[in-house]
């Protein structure tokens, strides 16, 4: 599938070949163009049984049930789930705090590099299996819009995208995800990848808006591991990396208050993804990208009889 001969960081082909071996599915009914392996608001032609229903006249007669009609004299036909191609829309935060990693040296990742791995190995799956494949950059608005599309060379556009996008400015996530429920007309299966500097409270409302236009929505939440553990030996001065104040402290003094903070969020963020059926996924960047998309698509496998 990589046919423009250009070697990308953020793509590993062995990787890529490992991670495919699962399919990717949509927890939720899609609505597509052309026959897959998703399922669909409709009926259709496929293996899974979905109802009986009276036959009309212009029914398939191949879809009779004879031995309903050999018991009560009555014509039934069976109807079968149909299925149909996913949309992926890709949805990266590319303001500036993702610019962010504490690890130094060459094997350092910052978080754009990791959501970079992340987004470019669900585009090369979905493209792959058939299915379509969107990238939408937001930072202080939408940077850039790629709409979903199936074929290779669009793959390839999408690629060039990740590769040259620059972390800047402030985040506006929260209206974009609201623009983005109005603007996606059909289901699609909606990936969000950022650092989510974000209040809760209002990540709420747009997953709900989400739900309600009925997109299947998974989150990517990137932290850096000192983010996590506030491991800082003497005074340091934070910086806004989204254009606002930096703050001088010393960390033993605020440490305690971090934490707690940092407790509250993540307990808020995690009532409000469980209340409103987003496919989170808390990811710490010094761990294999391999292995959390790996997760992320073996949840998916198991999830996808309960329709």
């Amino acid at each position: 599938m990589l046919t423009d001969g250009q070697s990308r960081e953020f793509l590993e082909p062995t990787v890529l070949a490992r991670l495919a071996s699962v399919p990717m599915f949509a927890r939720r009914a899609m609505q597509g163009s052309v026959s897959g392996r998703h399922p669909s608001p409709h009926r259709g032609a496929s293996v899974e049984f979905a109802e009986y229903r009276k036959y009309v006249p212009g029914d398939d007669l191949r879809r009779l049930h004879w031995r309903a009609l050999g018991r009560t004299g009555r014509y039934y036909v069976k109807e079968f789930e149909a299925d149909t191609n996913l949309r992926l829309c890709l949805v990266l935060d590319t303001s500036g705090s993702m610019a962010f990693g504490s690890a130094s040296g060459a094997e350092g990742m910052t978080k754009i590099d990791y959501a970079r791995r992340l987004a470019g190995s669900l585009g090369y799956l979905a493209v792959q299996q058939g299915d379509a494949v969107g990238l939408t950059c937001v930072a202080g608005g939408i940077v850039k819009d790629i709409p979903p599309r199936r074929n290779p060379a669009h793959l390839m556009h999408v690629f060039d995208t990740l590769e040259e996008t620059v972390p800047e400015g402030d985040t506006q996530l929260v209206p974009v995800l609201h623009e983005l429920a109005e603007t996606i007309r059909q289901r699609a299966l909606i990936v969000v990848i950022s650092d989510l500097f974000v209040e809760p409270s209002e990540l709420r409302e747009c997953f709900e808006h989400l739900r309600f236009r009925r997109h299947d929505l998974a989150a990517f939440h990137l932290l850096d591991p000192q983010e996590l553990s506030f491991q800082f030996r003497r005074p340091v001065r934070f910086q806004d990396m989204e254009g606002g104040t930096s703050i001088f402290a010393e960390p033993t003094e605020i440490a305690d208050r971090y934490h707690k903070a940092l407790r509250q969020y993540q307990d808020d963020l995690r009532q409000i993804v469980l209340e409103t059926g987003v496919d989170y996924h808390e990811v710490r960047i010094d761990e294999d990208y391999e292995q959390v998309l790996m997760r992320f698509l073996i949840r998916r496998t198991q999830m996808r009889g309960k329709r």
